[in-house]
């Protein structure tokens, strides 16, 4: 059986940050049965009928992810509604992986304390800097000890697993700045860190201030600077990079979510704009949950289009995808261009596999067009 996993999307945020462009609404009332007071119990509809589209054949969850959006604007109850449901319609596995995106400021006690009696164990933190200014240009509402302390409350209400995002690169942001976030990430005691390089996407607010000139563009030499100094502090203090921009302090400690997409493992993905992954199949649902909601409502599938994938655009997802990794990809996928590029130095050979070397995540992109 290939790995399963469940995604649930939630769509809400209390603001929207400068540089995000994923699916999410901050309005609590969108009508149309799209409102946050309705979602679970709309989402659970979406979960209900995927289990029956599957009839006998359908897999046990090992994992569940909910993301957003900032999932734990929803009352914690709300949230384990919905995993209960997951359990009841797919099963869960007996060692699942269950994990909640958060803000750092939309967690108390309570809410954690709920969530880990419902069954979730792992929690994701956006803390994303501990500078204060450089929070303000994305827009982030949380103060730099928040998320400090949210770990802390996670720890004590006894979540296995804490994961704390940062993003580098943003306009403003110095190396101190840069080392002061990853100083402040690690003495949390997280046993998980990612750490993005700020993407600036068309049509947001941050892309129009550096339009405007207001702020200036990310620098991609400064990016690699940050990634190597990022490489460094953290493996120092005991963690060890899987994946290219996630680090952890031991195998008990990756996420196991993640990799299901990471090694092209199967998952279905709940709510709007949500997309999925079965052998090969591939799906995405409507943006809106207004629309989300309506399909529901009238027995209709969320599901907006699909596509199917080529044996070769699945080998080339594979080596993508995979090379990622620190595992790497087997030799039998890669081109012939592995040999040159092992011996410029941006692969290794271990074990019959291809993996990147430290120059080569940082130009994990043209490494990778050249296997492919």
């Amino acid at each position: 059986m290939r790995p399963f996993g469940v995604y649930v999307h939630v769509p809400f945020c209390a603001s929207r940050c400068g540089y995000c462009d994923f699916n999410t609404y901050t309005a609590t009332e969108l009508g149309g049965g799209g409102a946050q007071a309705q979602y679970a119990e709309t989402v659970a509809g979406e979960i209900r009928q995927a289990r029956a589209s599957f009839g006998a054949d359908a897999s046990i969850a090992q994992t569940v992810f909910f993301g957003g959006g900032t999932p734990t604007l929803l009352p914690a109850v709300d949230l384990v509604r919905i995993l209960d449901v997951v359990r009841d319609t797919f099963g869960l596995a007996p060692d699942a992986e269950v994990t909640t995106e958060a803000n750092p400021e939309s967690v108390d006690p309570k809410s954690l304390q709920t969530l880990r009696n419902g069954g979730f164990n792992r929690i994701s933190f956006g803390m994303q800097s501990a500078r204060p200014h450089v929070l303000a240009v994305l827009d982030r509402q949380h103060t730099p000890g928040r998320a400090a302390e949210a770990v802390v409350l996670a720890h004590d209400a006894g979540f296995e697993h804490v994961n704390v995002d940062l993003i580098y690169g943003t306009p403003g942001e110095s190396d101190d700045d840069w080392r002061a976030s990853l100083d402040a990430a690690i003495a949390t005691g997280v046993d998980h860190v990612s750490a993005y390089s700020l993407i600036v996407e068309d049509g947001t607010r941050l892309a129009t201030r550096i339009g405007r000139g207001e702020l200036s563009a990310p620098d991609d030499d400064v990016a690699a600077d940050r990634y190597v100094a990022a490489d460094d502090m953290l493996s120092k203090a005991g963690f060890r990079w899987y994946e290219v921009s996630n680090w952890a302090r031991d195998d008990a400690a990756r996420s196991r979510h993640n990799l299901l997409y990471w090694t092209n493992a199967d998952w279905w993905g709940a709510g709007p704009g949500a997309h999925s992954h079965l052998d090969g199949v591939r799906w995405w649902n409507v943006k809106h949950p207004t629309t989300y909601a309506a399909r529901l409502a009238a027995g209709e599938s969320p599901a907006q289009g699909r596509e199917t994938l080529s044996a070769s655009e699945r080998r080339m997802e594979d080596v993508m995808l995979a090379l990622r990794l620190r595992d790497g990809v087997p030799l039998d996928l890669v081109g012939d261009q592995v040999n040159a590029l092992r011996d410029e130095g941006l692969l290794t050979i271990e074990a019959g596999r291809a993996v990147l070397t430290l120059p080569g995540r940082l130009l994990a992109d043209a490494v990778i067009r050249r296997l492919t």
